[in-house]
């Protein structure tokens, strides 16, 4: 994961594409940051599960932005931070849909036995460990919430 991303930084500086290669830095600079969180637990490198984790908070701290750019009127920050995110997600699996998401939270509160509520740790836990990038943990928290009563 890291090799590609560096690889598409090179390209992209060739290119001239100065939005893409400013999106590549802060990704890597999200990415070595999240490298020296890791040191006081004895790793060199996060794990490219975590890289995948660190592009999806980034993504979504995108997200939160835009909103507050739509509120504010500022269109032209909208517009870059839409194009962050585009270039970000092209390296996240593919979104679950909502429907595949109820799908794989139902197999997983089977798989660990849940029964009601006080089992949403262990679902999630479970969730995130099988599905990182794959799905937006805020809404599949309401939806297990909903499995589980």
């Amino acid at each position: 994961m890291r090799d590609k991303i560096n690889d598409d930084l090179k390209t992209a500086m060739k290119a001239g594409e100065k939005d893409r290669v400013g999106t590549l830095r802060l990704i890597n600079a999200a990415i070595k940051a999240a490298d020296i969180e890791a040191r006081p637990s004895g790793k060199d490198k996060i794990s490219d599960t975590d890289i995948l984790s660190v592009l999806a908070k980034m993504v979504k701290q995108r997200r939160d932005s835009i909103e507050q750019y739509t509120a504010g009127g500022r269109q032209d920050l909208v517009d870059k931070e839409q194009a962050e995110i585009n270039v970000i997600e092209a390296y996240l699996p593919k979104q679950m849909s909502e429907d595949e998401a109820k799908t794989a939270i139902a197999a997983i509160i089977k798989e660990v036995g849940a029964a009601g509520p006080k089992d949403m740790g262990k679902v999630m836990a479970a969730l995130k460990a099988k599905y990182a990038g794959q799905m937006d943990f805020g809404k599949a928290s309401a939806l297990t919430k909903d499995l589980l009563k």
